[in-house]
């Protein structure tokens, strides 16, 4: 594996790379919170007045009142019972299975989900079951696999961010048994899909019965760490059961500080949204005009994943001559050899976005590539 370059944040969607400032259409920070002055502002104001770093466990003597406020503002923006903060989003799945491990007889796994939600599956030490990428009809043949009197969870992002696509939550809480359980990875739907930004679960009118939902605070959050959203019931299994939530330090306390100014944004400010939605639909539509299709893709993710491997030094070199950085990235779930994707923010100008749109529409002309 090649390690990636080193790139420098600039703005708020720029960065230098090789010398050249570029309009930066990549990365998960959705709302551009991570530059946000008045996050900036609650992370200053943290290290002022808590310190750094608790250094213990939160089961031991590193339960800050912070962490508490941090879990009430989730649980209440989410509408969840309650919250529980892991280090990171990544976290969130091990800790969950960890916390459930001996409960099911079998786990069902969407084929493209996220790599911690494979370690996860593992994690709940009984056999797993891989499904078709986003198929009900897969996962309900799954089921019957398994038999009668199975005791079933099913694993699946919320949003996938290969594409922009959610998973059909509902359909899978249909033709589950009614004991079954759904683990959501959520990191890339929370706070970007919903009418109010509750993730994967509000974008599919799902009711949280028998769902957890872990997500992240590093994407729409713009801050660090992740949390798990479920019952009280979980809770103390997790504080009881989970080896790597009992063992961990918890976050910094001036991010935990950072990140209840941001969900304080996100819940207030009704405007991010409006705007992420516009400059999304901005873009798909100009796309879609062009011959791309984004049917079911309710994400701000633009990706090429059919364009074959010889056009990609002809697009990188389009981006960079239109001054935007050539975001091409190699992700397990992945095409082996790669593809480019583009992240929409809510603060991406217009201009930004239609010299995107250019270069796209230009090369697709050649090559007819599809999205």
């Amino acid at each position: 594996m090649t390690e990636p370059e080193t790139l420098q944040q600039l703005d708020r969607t720029y960065v230098r790379y090789r010398g050249r400032k570029l309009s930066y259409f990549a990365g998960c920070d959705y709302f551009r919170l991570a530059s946000h002055p008045h996050v900036i502002a609650a992370l200053k104001t943290g290290v002022d007045r808590y310190g750094l770093n608790v250094a213990a466990s939160r089961l031991t003597s590193g339960n800050h009142q912070l962490y508490d406020q941090l879990e009430q503002a989730l649980a209440a923006f989410f509408h969840a019972d309650t919250a529980i903060l892991v280090p990171t989003g990544s976290a969130s799945n091990l800790v969950t299975a960890q916390a459930l491990a001996g409960n099911f007889s079998h786990a069902l796994i969407d084929e493209q989900s996220h790599p911690s939600l494979v370690d996860a599956a593992r994690f709940l030490e009984c056999p797993i079951l891989r499904f078709k990428h986003r198929d009900p009809d897969e996962a309900a043949a799954a089921v019957r696999r398994c038999g009668p009197g199975a005791k079933l969870i099913l694993l699946t992002d919320g949003m996938f961010s290969r594409d922009g696509t959610a998973a059909p939550l509902k359909e899978y809480q249909a033709l589950l048994p009614k004991d079954a359980w759904i683990m959501v990875d959520d990191a890339h739907g929370a706070g970007v899909l919903g009418q109010s930004g509750r993730g994967t679960l509000e974008h599919s009118g799902t009711s949280r019965t028998r769902i957890i939902q872990g997500i992240t605070l590093s994407k729409a959050f713009g801050t660090f760490g992740g949390a798990i959203l479920g019952s009280r019931a979980l809770r103390r299994r997790v504080f009881e059961r989970s080896g790597l939530f009992i063992g961990s330090t918890p976050l910094p306390l001036p991010i935990a500080n950072a990140a209840l100014e941001s969900i304080r944004i996100l819940k207030n400010d009704k405007r991010l949204r409006a705007r992420l939605r516009s400059n999304s639909d901005h873009v798909k539509s100009a796309l879609q005009g062009a011959g791309f299709s984004f049917a079911d893709k309710p994400g701000p993710i633009v990706t090429l994943t059919s364009l074959p491997a010889r056009e990609f030094p002809a697009l990188k070199r389009a981006l960079l001559g239109a001054n935007i950085y050539p975001s091409f990235i190699r992700y397990p779930g992945g095409p082996p050899t790669g593809y480019f994707r583009f992240m929409i923010s809510s603060e991406h100008s217009r201009q930004q976005l239609d010299r995107l749109i250019d270069v796209l529409v230009s090369r697709r002309g050649r090559n007819r590539p599809t999205a």
